[in-house]
């Protein structure tokens, strides 16, 4: 799994640290619009077909012969004669012309098809249907117009104006229900906006980001802002097209993350509502809303596909990594979506955007653009909340801690307690709060409260949905004995 590391795609990329196998951890993001906003290669080549063209079941050898009436009478039935005009208008109705004066040259009467010039074959079989349909839309069509003009020959009024009907409820009249995805998207889209990175070198990226709070705070994603963060140019873009610059508030690489603040803010500010994360439920309908390749404001649909996901995830540009238990959804997510909301069918955020399972092989992350496949990946809003204001606060984040390291290495069966720490340190942290459970170096730490870990990352996920000072159950196994033993979360504060 990776983010989509908008703007960071050609910078150097750290190994990716080892996730758990189940549920499945993705091993590359969507990373942003390349440099200099051009969209990425197109496609592959669709494969080729047998050609579609088909004859009109009208004319296949052995169907029915065509009637004589051109209006399908039955053989031997005499139409009623025409009511007779007055003697001034004998001469109407005149005979129908041979040909409309619409066709074109050459055209059979009526629209009825002309059987084309053999063509090379089709390379889609959706193509072959389109061509399909067209053919049978112009029988129709030929048919319909000789039934309209029979219809005018029989009015007699002998006017040569026309009535149009118009339809009662045009689209520019409707008014689309709050609770349908019209309606939700018409109320959030002018709280979203699109954020372009530009780092100090001059390359940069785009990503999503919505209003916050009245004041002008922005929320996203670290990785969309982390490359001008330090020195670069960032601007925030509404649907609506008014432009602003933007400063980096705060920034959380760890939760990935980050609080920006418009420049000159304007009067009016509409912050979207925040849903309840935990509350969400697997089959719900879900929106997201982003600029997906640089295409700003575009609105895509789905379901909670899964929930507590455990998600690592690298921002392409260092040694730091991010950790999340997700919100999985199926709804389109692709470069450019990171750090814009996901909402709820009533238009509540229950995430940001974050990262996307992917199925190219770059063997890393932030080395390729992935494109969705309808694996996406959120952070809950609950615990982006609280990190938006520990950030606003304070400027930088808090993480809680169980004082010890665990192994990374992927189907260990769960989260296993380090030999050493970070350069030589101790594995469990003296008086931290794993020691005064008790916990040591080998031990396996196999569910946090009721969910199992399968990983270190997972164990990591699940500690950073709380805050510290939490108390936390954690059940792990030394040799062949299971234990299970209760924890105060400790904390940190700020990216080490």
């Amino acid at each position: 799994m990776s983010t989509e590391n908008e703007g960071n795609e050609n910078d150097a990329v750290p190994a990716a640290p080892s996730v758990p196998s189940v549920p499945p951890v993705p091993a590359a993001a969507p990373e942003g619009t390349p440099p200099g906003g051009d969209l990425p290669a197109s496609g592959p080549d669709s494969q080729g077909d047998e050609p579609t063209d088909r004859v009109p079941a009208a004319h296949q050898e052995g169907g029915p012969a065509p009637s004589s009436d051109p209006y399908g009478r039955p053989p031997g039935q005499t139409p009623a004669p025409p009511q007779q005009p007055p003697a001034a208008s004998a001469a109407w109705p005149p005979p129908p012309p041979p040909v409309p004066s619409y066709a074109d040259a050459g055209s059979q009467p009526w629209g009825a098809p002309v059987h084309p010039e053999p063509k090379a074959p089709r390379r889609s079989r959706a193509s072959g249907l389109v061509a399909a349909v067209a053919v049978a839309a112009l029988v129709a069509g030929g048919i319909g117009g000789a039934l309209g003009y029979w219809a005018a020959d029989s009015n007699g009024s002998g006017s040569s104006g026309s009535t149009t009907v118009a339809a009662s409820n045009s689209p520019k009249d409707l008014k689309r229900a709050d609770g349908t995805v019209a309606g939700v998207a018409a109320k959030a889209l002018p709280s979203v906006v699109t954020i372009e990175a530009q780092s100090g070198d001059g390359e940069g990226g785009t990503g999503t980001g919505f209003v916050y709070d009245k004041e002008g705070h922005i929320l996203t994603n670290n990785h969309v802002v982390a490359s001008a963060a330090r020195s670069g140019q960032l601007t925030a873009t509404f649907s609506d097209g008014k432009k602003y610059g933007a400063e980096v508030v705060g920034r959380a690489e760890g939760y990935d993350v980050a609080v920006l603040k418009l420049k000159d803010a304007p009067d009016g500010l509409t912050p979207l509502p925040l849903g309840d994360s935990d509350e969400v439920a697997v089959g719900d309908s879900t929106i997201a809303i982003g600029a997906p390749f640089g295409l700003s404001n575009t609105v895509t649909t789905g379901i909670i596909s899964a929930k507590n996901r455990p998600v690592a995830s690298g921002d392409g540009s260092s040694s730091a990594n991010s950790y999340m238990s997700a919100l999985q959804t199926d709804a389109s997510i692709n470069p450019g979506n990171s750090g814009g909301p996901l909402l709820d069918a009533g238009g509540a955020v229950i995430g940001i955007n974050s990262a996307i399972q992917s199925t190219s092989g770059g063997g890393g992350m932030g080395q390729s653009q992935a494109g969705s496949i309808g694996l996406g990946f959120a952070i809950p809003v609950n615990q982006a909340k609280n990190v938006a204001e520990q950030l606003i606060k304070t400027g930088q984040p808090v993480y809680p801690v169980i004082g010890a390291t665990v192994t990374m290495e992927e189907k260990s069966g769960g989260a296993v307690i380090s030999d050493k720490g970070a350069d030589g340190t101790p594995a469990v942290t003296p008086d931290g709060p794993a020691a005064k459970a008790g916990l040591k170096a080998g031990d396996v730490i196999t569910k946090f409260n009721d969910t199992v870990v399968e990983s270190g990352p997972t164990l990591i996920g699940e500690i950073w949905t709380h805050k510290p000072g939490d108390k936390v159950t954690l059940t792990y196994k030394r040799g062949s004995e299971t234990s299970t033993v209760d924890v105060v979360l400790g904390e940190r504060k700020g990216d080490s």
